[in-house]
């Protein structure tokens, strides 16, 4: 369910003064957290959610599950007034701010493009930021932020956090160099406030990590959330993804109409339309219609859809924990809600791994 915002501040401003005395690891707030992504990352690398801020129940009734300890809020962050906010819940600190707004105002006209009403979600980010004055923030959002406008848009933000006092870097990362068998491009801005200039994590990965090492373990068929797993673990990234998971959950297989499983059926490892027979290649509007992934190479871009792109290997569309495990999320991670809502929460959500490695690297330079 969804808290009105000032009904629960109260509640949040005891439970996170009490959680706050409990240690000293540096604190953060996410905010568009969904279903915890990004949130996840950042606690592998030793941060410490003291709020979580989204206004999808579902997203959060999955972030609660796999973080019951965490204070989430949900609310339209647009509406929020921050400094009162922060004067009611008396949060003292505040570490760090993380985030991807999004930006549906953005277009190629206009140097006053930053300031579309319809950027009000981007806009309620920079007010917590200029409320709270952590130490850092991380901006998540879609590469082409970078380009927009001739770069306009890159300028005007990097323009805004600055004149809150930040030094501000930012930077497109793939996701597949850093562990995620995916390759998914995401822009990140991470500001410090003491000066210094963020200094962005090196690639890990000599050689990514490919959709059958994160995937051939799991069964073509459908099994009941906790069952054992039919195999033993055949990668590292397996042995890893399964690291302390009681079972398999999240993995209902689709049950296409018998026409869909025989065209698919048609299309090879990594193949896609242009493999069918011309007959069957328009019977999708959308180029990336009947697309397979590739055993061999980490995935495509994930996305919120999921009806157009199909297993390496079986004639379905990758189930949830499958679309989980190449965005890089534990197999411990279990989603809530629908089948529909599970996807989208994986395909809107920042690879942890990914967000990991940003956090390490701010870590470093925080200590």
């Amino acid at each position: 369910m969804c808290f009105r915002l000032f009904s629960y501040a109260s509640y949040l401003c005891n439970t996170i003064e009490g959680d706050r005395m409990s240690d000293n690891r540096l604190k953060f707030i996410d905010l568009f957290s969904g279903c915890g992504g990004m949130s996840l990352g950042f606690e592998q690398a030793g941060f410490e959610c003291a709020l979580a801020v989204d206004m999808w129940a579902d997203a959060l009734t999955t972030y609660q599950y796999n973080n019951p300890k965490a204070q989430i809020l949900c609310a339209d962050i647009s509406q929020i007034d921050a400094e009162k906010f922060k004067h009611q819940c008396q949060i003292d600190r505040v570490d760090l701010i993380i985030g991807g707004p999004p930006c549906q105002g953005f277009s190629l006209a206009g140097k006053r493009i930053i300031d579309d009403e319809r950027n009000s979600l981007y806009k309620g980010f920079v007010r917590f930021v200029a409320a709270f004055q952590p130490r850092a923030f991380v901006m998540e959002n879609v590469p082409n932020i970078l380009s927009i406008g001739g770069g306009v848009v890159k300028e005007s933000i990097v323009e805004e956090f600055t004149k809150l006092g930040y030094k501000v870097e930012y930077k497109v990362l793939m996701a597949s160099e850093y562990g995620v068998p995916q390759n998914r491009r995401r822009a990140f801005f991470v500001g410090l406030l003491n000066g210094a200039s963020f200094v962005f994590p090196v690639a890990t990965l000599l050689k990514a990590v490919t959709s059958s090492e994160a995937l051939s373990d799991l069964t073509e068929w459908s099994v009941e959330d906790g069952a054992p797993y039919a195999a033993p673990a055949q990668s590292s990234y397996q042995v890893a993804i399964r690291q302390g998971s009681l079972g398999v959950f999240n993995h209902k297989a689709s049950a296409h109409k018998q026409k869909t499983i025989d065209t698919i059926a048609l299309v090879p490892d990594g193949g896609n339309y242009k493999d069918l027979p011309i007959s069957l290649q328009r019977t999708r509007r959308v180029n990336i219609a009947w697309t397979r992934l590739d055993s061999q190479r980490p995935s495509f871009t994930i996305d919120t859809g999921h009806n157009h792109h199909f297993h390496y290997k079986y004639n379905r569309v990758p189930t949830v924990r499958e679309s989980a495990r190449l965005q890089s999320f534990p197999d411990t991670f279990i989603f809530m809600g629908s089948k529909v809502s599970q996807l989208k929460q994986v395909g809107n959500a920042v690879p942890p791994m990914l967000a990991r490695a940003i956090a390490g690297a701010l870590m470093k330079q925080m200590n």
